[in-house]
């Protein structure tokens, strides 16, 4: 039964061990190359589907003329490079962002939100760190931008904006959405906006209750209007319009769309997810860029497509996230695409179903929003219940264990706002998360304990049933069940708290509210590893030595954690066999290497753990030798 034991709490060592292995970051493919070429785009088409004679990245220049195309673009093939970036200006009309909580600008050319700057985070801890910058321009080497627009039915083509070229910025006549009329065929040519359309706006700023209208006239009887709106967050209101003076009805598809002409450096870790994301038809849809781009390319750049009312879809960072919310009411196709053509190009967007039919001398409108920012949870929760966004707060990577991670963030949030840091936050949840397991871990360290004392006799019996293995069994488990010892119960402190230490380390991982947040001391990242090192001196000699390898990360908090580790142990009853208690050993060795690079949060966590439990189990043991002097000399 020993062995047993002995065998259990190797296996769910190992099992812990390997486990963390698995979800530590693996070696990030090398990144590709900025962008910098002209990031000429296409916008969506209605259900993926591409009008005859038509590429997913078959748009056209600037001067060119033709009907646009049914899908996102990177340049036309065989433009130079040169060509392409002198076609996106760096110095265009814009509109300032002034916002309590971002700042920049949005393009006049192409109606882009391409510019935005999170005023409350810093890339690092340096006090002069460039704020995060999270959308990006065309011209810029990391183009990452907003835009909206509209696409013409079937039956009608979308002909030159007034800049001359083609209307490039929606896709071209094609098949709207399975089992949905075409419209009106007429065979017309609307002039539509484009990506080099130039829009006039009705105030140089865009602010908390100012909002924008940018507007520009088709010259043939249509006004197109986007009305911009923003909070006092990060979520943008977006209302397109269209306003018709001509004789005959009009209709046209509505799209928005979210592009990122880069493949970004990701963690690289199995349990966070980043990547294009959505909560379509009530179901969270998660596609890598990898994925993106190995199923785009087996279906010409369309990864993911679904038809669903309601829902929201985006491009997600670890902490940040631009994510586009349609109306809710309004049947809409998703997409998610990939465009491998002068690097790698990914987009995610969304076209109504039906397409708004605008009458003669009438307006139609279509509402949605935008996010552009940190992924705040509570304010993602606000937002869901504000604006009725269905799982909204899955932007955050909360996991399989999501009934557990949640509430232990909010338990951790609550008592950050009562002690004012998060690293007491997490020594107070632990006192807790102590005192609901307090019942099992007596019971568990009461049967250590008298396992302790019972060693003698277990030493006796084997010693006088040595060659008698089975009867040395029978009468080790009567023993067993005289004193009411359960030998396996060693382990169960250690089987229910692994969901618990797996949520929290995710809460710590992807949280933004855990990005910087200090403790004492060195600790000024509860989110990251400890920062010091014993292999050099804890900095007194100045190199690094995970230069060499990774796994001479060792500050001091992990040390602190083995130690408690190996204190805990000693108070367990040793295994017999010298060999087994050898192994038993080595768990500290091997655990503190282990966790060495894992966020500090988390070891602060789990030395406290230790700390607390190797005070509970002395004073249980101490107790237990009191109320049974005799049972160690027996």
């Amino acid at each position: 039964m020993d062995q047993k034991r002995l065998f259990l709490a190797i296996a769910i060592s190992i099992a812990i061990l390997l486990g963390f292995q698995y979800l530590m970051p693996h070696p990030p493919a090398p990144p590709h190359p900025p962008a910098t070429s002209e990031q000429a785009q296409g916008g969506p088409s209605q259900g993926g589907q591409t009008p005859s004679g038509q590429t997913p990245s078959g748009e056209t220049l600037s001067g060119a003329t033709g009907a646009g195309t049914a899908g996102p673009a990177s340049g036309a093939p065989g433009a130079s490079a040169q060509a392409k970036a002198n076609a996106v200006p760096k110095n265009v009309p814009r509109v300032r962002i002034e916002a309590p909580r971002v700042a920049g600008s949005i393009s006049l050319l192409g109606a882009r939100i391409d510019d935005l700057e999170l005023k409350d985070y810093r890339d690092t801890l340096a006090p002069d760190s460039p704020l995060v910058r999270l959308l990006e321009p065309r011209s810029d080497p990391q183009p990452y931008y907003v835009q909206y627009g509209w696409t013409a039915p079937a039956g009608e083509s979308a002909g030159q904006s007034a800049a001359g070229q083609s209307a490039s910025g929606q896709p071209a006549a094609g098949q709207p959405a399975a089992g949905q009329p075409a419209g009106q065929s007429t065979g017309q040519t609307l002039k539509l906006p484009g990506n080099d359309t130039v829009w006039s706006a009705s105030a140089p700023s865009l602010g908390v209750g100012k909002p924008v209208t940018l507007t520009w006239d088709n010259g043939a009887g249509l006004t197109f209007e986007i009305v911009l709106s923003i909070d006092e967050n990060y979520m943008f209101t977006v209302e397109q319009q269209v306003k018709n003076a001509t004789g005959a009805p009009v209709s046209l598809f509505p799209w928005a769309r979210i592009r990122r002409d880069y493949t970004p450096n990701v963690a690289g870790y199995y349990v966070l997810f980043e990547g294009l994301l959505g909560v379509v038809d009530g179901t969270l849809q998660e596609t890598t860029y990898a994925k993106t781009k190995s199923e785009g390319e087996k279906r010409d750049g369309l990864a993911y497509d679904a038809t669903a009312t309601g829902g929201w879809a985006g491009i997600t960072d670890k902490y940040w996230m631009a994510a586009l919310v349609p109306d809710q009411s309004v049947a809409s196709t998703v997409n998610f695409r990939h465009v491998a053509e002068d690097g790698d190009h990914y987009q995610v967007d969304y076209v109504t179903k039906a397409p708004q039919t605008v009458a003669p001398g009438a307006t139609a409108a279509l509402a949605s929003r935008v996010f552009a920012g940190a992924k705040v949870v509570r304010l993602l929760d606000q937002y869901e219940n504000e604006y009725k966004i269905p799982n909204f707060d899955k932007a955050v990577d909360f996991g399989w264990f999501y009934f557990l991670t949640k509430p232990i963030f909010y338990a951790l949030d609550f008592l950050n706002g009562l002690l004012g840091n998060f690293g007491l936050a997490i020594m107070l949840f632990t006192v807790c998360v102590k005192a609901l397991f307090f019942p099992l871990a007596n019971y568990s360290y009461r049967s250590m304990s008298k396992m302790k004392l019972l060693g003698p006799k277990m030493t006796a019996l084997r010693e006088r049933f040595k060659d008698e293995p089975q009867r040395m069994q029978q009468e080790m488990m009567g023993l067993y069940k005289i004193e009411k010892v359960n030998p396996a119960s060693g382990c169960l402190p250690m089987v229910v708290q692994i969901p618990v230490f797996f949520s929290l380390y995710k809460v710590i991982f992807v949280t933004i509210e855990m990005r910087q947040a200090p403790f004492f001391g060195w600790i000024h990242d509860l989110s990251a590893v400890d920062p010091t090192n014993v292999f050099n001196l804890f900095g007194l000699i100045p190199f690094d030595p995970t230069v060499i390898s990774p796994f001479l990360q060792m500050g001091a908090w992990p040390l602190i954690m083995g130690v408690t580790m190996f204190l805990q142990q000693k108070l367990n009853p040793p295994p017999p066999d010298p060999m087994q208690a050898r192994l038993f050993q080595l768990m500290p060795i091997v655990f503190t290497f282990m966790m060495a690079r894992f966020p500090a949060g988390l070891i602060i966590y789990w030395s406290w753990n230790n700390l607390l439990s190797i005070a509970q189990q002395w004073l249980i043991m101490r107790r237990t030798r009191l109320a049974r002097p005799g049972l160690a000399r027996t």
